[in-house]
């Protein structure tokens, strides 16, 4: 039997409001610099992992949500986020007065500072002052950028990816790098091995926050699955994996 297209739309409307028929799921696009380990990364299985990766997985869940990752240059995020290309953006992303003007931020859900990366045996610099005249390598779009110009260096190298900034250093290049102290950290222990070290105090501590657009409506329930992990130890838990300790 043949039913009329008006009478089938009828039919189909009306499963959709019982729920009988979902309609199709949102997705939301969630931006990320994956050259930031071992907070974003590619894995050696070709997937994207870290810290921040884990995170966001394990708040999509929470709160009922399917997500596809947009990774991208840093300085791409915030734009995203401003013209709606973006519904969320995690990448180790300090909260500064300037950039919630524009956007939103979640609850902190990490404290870091930046430090100064130089080669093994370098015996000149051994604070972030002693960067004055020198020539230091830095990842765009980053808060490190306004802090190093603060030190008046001789140059300031700018690179899109902070592995690249190191690997100036390693070259000769730059007599310095700095970034936040995680990866400084993650790269001497790993590629950097024997080859570089961290000088000086950390300096410049804040928080990272997961960011969003202005005036949305995800913020509130992010922050309540933020607040729910920190409670019942499954946030200290993925702290622990990545970086070996209990947060403060």
């Amino acid at each position: 039997m043949k039913f009329p297209q008006v009478l089938v739309s009828v039919l189909v409307a009306l499963l959709l409001w019982s729920g009988h028929v979902s309609a199709k799921e949102e997705i939301l696009y969630v931006g990320t610099d994956t050259a930031f380990v071992p907070f974003e990364y590619k894995g050696a299985d070709g997937r994207y992992t870290g810290f921040d990766i884990e995170l966001w997985d394990a708040i999509a869940k929470k709160i009922g949500v399917k997500y596809e990752l947009r990774p991208m240059d840093f300085n791409g995020l915030l734009p995203g986020l401003a013209t709606g290309a973006l519904d969320v953006a995690l990448a180790a992303i300090f909260i500064t007065p300037e950039r919630e003007k524009a956007i939103d931020f979640s609850i902190p859900y990490f404290k870091a500072g930046l430090k100064v990366l130089v080669l093994s045996d370098n015996t000149d610099i051994h604070e972030p002052g002693d960067l004055k005249g020198k020539v230091v390598a830095v990842k765009t779009g980053t808060a490190t950028v306004k802090y190093v110009t603060s030190l008046k260096p001789a140059r300031m190298k700018k690179f899109p990816n902070i592995d690249m900034a190191y690997l100036e250093v390693l070259t000769g290049g730059a007599d310095a790098a700095m970034h936040d102290t995680p990866n400084v950290l993650y790269f001497i222990k790993t590629a950097g091995k024997g080859r570089v070290k961290a000088v000086g105090s950390e300096v410049e501590a804040a928080e990272y926050g997961i960011a969003f657009p202005k005036g949305g409506t995800l913020r509130g329930k992010v922050n309540t699955a933020l607040q729910e992990m920190m409670k019942n130890g499954e946030y200290n838990l993925l702290y622990r994996k990545w970086f070996g300790a209990d947060p403060e």
